[in-house]
């Protein structure tokens, strides 16, 4: 038997995290949008995200997926991913505290003492650095060079496309210590502080993000701030990429529920020849399009999440999950848009920002191309089966 249903557990959070959507960050939305319309930065200011945060932590809504030895919940893929559906129903980024990329649990005990604890308190902030001018999708291609210097390593180079690089004081910085070896063993990571001397510029895009240009010119690094193993950088990098990949388009999934919903509400009350639009066979199209592509993406979403939580190889299943997510959502959030007409392209609803926030998800974490190649490279060297999905 098949059991689709969630748990006690996990329908306990869901409708925790619904509740905290809807009563503290939804009602946000305006303010931010008067902001940005104003020419103020986009999304939640500090005093904002912090007093959420401290507000979630009341209810002990801390570390999500955090080990429960470090102080968090501790809580499975699955729930995570119910939680990123959730949070996806509003616009404004937010994730709850007590968190730390999942790299940094290779740290060693003086690392963990410098770098994980305080990421996890809050005190501190990462950023995961590889991404260069010439190195997006094909990240073997990446040029920044750390060369040994007696007890220290220099490091030289240029990353761009960096989430949270301007407000982070260490970054995680994967550098080339073996050009013979490349990345099969000549690639390592470096916790770098920002007080060595790497520096940062944002880089303004059409969405809320604002990710980052670093510069590292002659910046010295210890020996002992080697993650890991030295070159085994690559290995830890697509460890971090790999980690969540299926949260991605569980975050879209929630928008796009709450867009259909935004939609199937207005096209019951905008009259058009003297009848609702909702009577419209081209309305009811878009509509049970919609609702089924959502559905299908759900599934997938979960199948991904699952695989993670019994110890699978998700890699495939949640490239397949991205890849539809990527493609679907842009297409639901243009049928909401055009359901809407005129006011759904204004930014006096959230439709349109929306729209430019979703279109990121077939460009980082791994374009609709490199989705493609993968699920086609599974399958043609015969990694994956058609149609073996449940084993």
């Amino acid at each position: 038997m098949i059991d689709f249903s969630l748990s006690d557990e996990q329908r306990a959070v869901r409708d925790w995290v619904r509740t905290f959507v809807e009563r503290e960050l939804m009602p946000l939305e305006n303010d931010v949008l008067r902001r940005e319309r104003q020419g103020q930065p986009p999304g939640l200011n500090a005093e904002e995200r912090t007093r959420l945060r401290e507000l979630a932590r009341k209810s002990d809504f801390w570390g999500v997926e955090t080990p429960v030895e470090y102080g968090g919940m501790g809580l499975d893929p699955v729930t995570a991913a119910i939680i990123e559906i959730e949070l996806g129903r509003t616009f404004l980024t937010f994730k709850f505290g007590g968190e730390a990329d999942n790299i940094l649990y290779h740290a060693n005990e003086e690392q963990k003492e410098r770098y994980l604890l305080p990421t996890i308190a809050g005190e501190r902030r990462s950023c995961f650095a590889i991404t260069e001018p010439g190195a997006g999708s094909d990240a073997k291609a990446i040029r920044t060079r750390a060369v040994r210097d007696g007890d220290t390593w220099v490091v030289n180079g240029e990353k761009t496309f960096i989430t949270g690089g301007n407000e982070a004081d260490f970054a995680m910085v994967f550098a080339v210590t073996d050009p013979d070896r490349g990345a099969d063993g000549g690639v390592t990571c470096f916790l770098v502080d920002r007080e060595a001397g790497w520096t940062s510029e944002p880089i303004d895009t059409m969405g809320e993000r604002r990710p980052a240009s670093l510069v590292f010119q002659d910046v010295r690094v210890p020996h002992e701030n080697i993650l890991g193993e030295e070159g085994r950088g690559f290995e830890l990098a697509m460890k971090w990429i790999g980690k969540g990949r299926y949260l991605l388009p569980a975050r879209a999934l929630g928008g796009c529920e709450r867009l259909l919903d935004m939609a199937i509400e207005y096209s019951r009350t905008r009259e058009t020849f003297g009848a609702p639009i909702a009577d419209r066979q081209a309305i009811q199209w878009m509509i049970a399009d919609s609702q089924t592509e959502i559905e299908a993406l759900r599934l997938l979403v979960l199948h991904a999440a699952w695989q993670v939580s019994v110890g699978r190889d998700s890699r495939h299943a949640q490239s397949i999950a991205k890849l539809f997510g990527g493609v679907k959502a842009n297409e639901i959030v243009d049928r909401v848009m055009q359901i809407h007409g005129g006011m759904g392209y204004t930014r006096e609803l959230p439709i349109e920002r929306f729209y430019r926030d979703v279109r990121l998800l077939r460009i980082f974490e791994g374009t609709d191309e490199i989705q493609r190649r993968t699920i086609a490279r599974d399958l043609l060297k015969g990694h994956v089966k058609v149609g073996a999905t449940l084993g």
